[in-house]
């Protein structure tokens, strides 16, 4: 049957091939990935240990009864919105966004904006720490040659990604500072995305400038863009080393959670060969 919800069949010939790379982080609780006391908590409970859990569904039933004797493999997840590879919302940043606008909850984020061309900006060389700015953007853009176009997604490889599963992650990378985020917002840009832990400099560096300036302006800065343009940004993901500048496919859509600042995404680059 050929209609338009029996399409016809698809030919080897017609079969487009894709080349999948995985941008995302697992969640373990075996490495540093977030700050002392935000960590992600997982509790494993394997086979062995779950047949009481199916039996009070069935009464009567016994471990005997089972094949091989085995429950299920189930795990518990302590955890926030901003563990693993995330997407967050601009309901995190602030309050309101676009100049007084309120800010989307991650619930409310346009599903188109995470299914676009994807640019990758290198600034593996820039210490940690540094606040990466307009004329860093322009210049990387300019040194690989690209134009950037609305809704693409532009992610950021920092120093951060090559310190994943090291003790130091946390504090590895470089930010995105508030006039680097609105040089990308104002070309129409949508999402962005990072390696580091955070989009902006890693907090310890951060509270270094802060306690010899007192300027409050240089706390979140990169974040808080989104007052005045509203956007999200894909935190911790990974294997942007293996990327090319351009000629790939984000998708990166988040767990829908009612009015939630984030939601983890398996984020995924997508290549046509």
């Amino acid at each position: 049957m050929v209609g338009p919800f029996f399409p016809q069949k698809r030919t080897e010939e017609d079969t487009v091939a894709r080349r999948f790379i995985d941008l995302s982080i697992p969640l373990t609780n075996d490495i540093i990935s977030d700050p002392p006391g935000m960590q992600p908590q997982i509790t494993y409970l394997e086979h062995q240990g779950t047949v009481e859990q199916i039996a009070a569904f069935f009464p009567g039933l016994t471990k005997e009864d089972l094949p091989g004797g085995e429950g299920w493999a189930i795990e518990f997840i302590q955890l926030s919105t901003h563990n693993g590879t995330h997407l967050d919302a601009p309901w995190h940043f602030a309050s309101t966004m676009d100049q007084g606008r309120p800010s989307l909850t991650i619930d409310r984020v346009p599903l188109e904006w995470c299914f676009q061309p994807g640019v990758k900006l290198d600034f593996r060389s820039f210490d940690d720490g540094y606040v990466a700015t307009a004329r860093d953007v322009e210049a990387e853009l300019d040194r690989v040659g690209h134009d950037l176009r609305p809704l693409e997604i532009v992610v950021v490889n920092t120093r951060a990604g090559q310190r994943y599963g090291h003790d130091d992650y946390v504090a590895a990378g470089c930010g995105m500072g508030k006039e680097a985020t609105l040089y990308l917002l104002e070309r129409g840009v949508k999402i962005t995305g990072t390696d580091a832990w955070s989009w902006d400099a890693p907090f310890v560096h951060t509270a270094r400038r802060y306690g010899k300036e007192k300027d409050p302006s240089v706390i979140w800065e990169g974040h808080k863009a989104g007052r005045e343009k509203g956007y999200c940004h894909l935190e911790k993901l990974h294997n942007l080393e293996q990327l090319p500048v351009d000629g790939f496919q984000v998708i990166c859509f988040p767990v829908k959670i009612k009015g939630a600042s984030a939601g983890w995404t398996r984020a995924v680059a997508v290549f046509d060969e």
